[in-house]
């Protein structure tokens, strides 16, 4: 299966991965979870988001009997040259890890699904999870309809592309009743297993993070006949942004970075007309984090710029007695807290009993080319998850 995936997206040149949400690429990805899932005789389904959920036995017959399925899995998708770890490798692992039952000739009692998250990065319309978000409601559905790329479709449009009906997105109860527990797993993004000589550990919760947009006001002008007295460059705005964002991340103890920049006009030798940039903000205290957006929006008022927020996710702590059976039965895991935003932290946030597992990553690096974990710390992680499945499916022997 890894080897399936290795060329999908693949930016040759930097070694990166360019997987979009409703792009050609992410067709094939889809395609891909989909023959995979035929291959095992696992049901496929598409919620009003296009999540993709495949599963083994009958979740509507366990809804009715009060007992819905355990869930796993995570995302296709990347960020801009992203690493080929995030998100991969809990979609790759929870299939594996249904195939390693099989072998184990048991059955389980209560359905198991295997979930591909749409757009959970958010690298193309700018709102991370926006899968989740939907299905959940933390996202109103005309809101992602209205969201837009750099060139300017629409995610109405770009789904409706993709086959699918924009006016059927929306909030999705009958997905959410199917999924009585949910254990995603993903590569750690940071080297505390590293630092503990772990392959494997138990995620606690996630600190609260968000994304705001920063829009600047200029106006256009000549690089090389208007004084500088004369000039309003919206780009002075951007730079004061970001400048206020890393004093006032330090000051807070909280991280915060403007890695996405928009000019209009665009040209070398044109003073900006207008400049957009994108603000993530997180940290273990949310007070601390709005701190730090108050802070860069006093600074930018003087540049009339609009500050909008675009997402917010609160601290999120993953359900502790699941987390504990969860450690208890990997042998004493480690339990771990983690920065990086999740599909199973907006699903703990619309009441889904969740946990996470994490895969050791040595480099400590994420959302680059240089992610990275060994092969038996990833096969250490498939048969973590399978004993997680086989302890909370209840399987009976074959």
């Amino acid at each position: 299966m890894w080897g399936d995936l290795e060329s999908v997206g693949l930016d040759a040149s930097s070694g990166g991965y360019r997987r979009f949400a409703w792009t050609r690429t992410d067709h094939d990805l889809r395609e891909w979870f989909a023959g995979e899932c035929a291959e095992r005789g696992l049901d496929l389904t598409t919620d009003r988001m296009g999540n993709q959920w495949a599963w083994w036995g009958d979740p509507d017959a366990a809804v009715a009997a009060g007992d819905p399925g355990v869930v796993v899995g995570s995302h296709l998708d990347s960020v801009p040259e992203g690493g080929a770890f995030d998100g991969p490798l809990g979609v790759v692992s929870g299939l594996a890890a249904v195939d390693a039952l099989r072998e184990q000739q048991v059955t389980p009692s209560r359905p198991i699904g295997v979930v591909n998250f749409a757009d959970e990065e958010g690298a193309r319309f700018g709102v991370a999870c926006a899968g989740s978000r939907v299905i959940t409601g933390a996202m109103h559905p005309e809101r992602a309809r209205g969201l837009r790329d750099v060139d300017g479709m629409t995610l109405a449009e770009a789904f409706e592309l993709a086959g699918g009906d924009p006016q059927h997105l929306g909030r999705d109860d009958e997905t959410l009743r199917r999924v009585g527990t949910f254990v995603e797993l993903h590569i750690e993004q940071g080297r505390t297993l590293e630092d503990l000589g772990r392959a494997v550990g138990v995620g606690s919760d996630i600190w609260p993070h968000g994304r705001w947009r920063i829009d600047v006001p200029g106006m256009a002008n000549h690089a090389g006949t208007t004084a500088m007295d004369d000039r309003e460059d919206a780009m002075l705005g951007v730079a004061t942004a970001i400048l206020a964002a890393r004093r006032a991340a330090e000051q807070h103890g909280a991280l915060a970075t403007v890695g996405k920049v928009e000019v209009v006009p665009g040209g070398v030798n044109a003073i900006p007309s207008c400049a957009t940039c994108w603000l993530d903000a997180r940290g273990p205290d949310a007070v601390a984090v709005r701190r730090v957006v108050d802070e860069i929006r006093d600074v930018v008022a003087d540049f009339d710029a609009l500050v909008t927020e675009e997402s917010w996710t609160p601290s999120t702590a993953f359900d502790p007695a699941l987390a504990a059976r969860i450690a208890a039965t990997l042998a004493a895991a480690p339990i771990i807290g983690t920065g990086a935003g999740h599909d199973a932290g907006i699903l703990a946030n619309a009441g889904v009993p969740t946990a996470m597992l994490f895969v050791r990553n040595p480099t400590g690096v994420s959302h680059s080319p240089d992610e990275w974990a060994a092969a038996d710390d990833c096969v250490a992680g498939v048969g973590a998850l399978a004993a997680v499945l086989a302890d909370l499916a209840g399987p009976t022997a074959a």
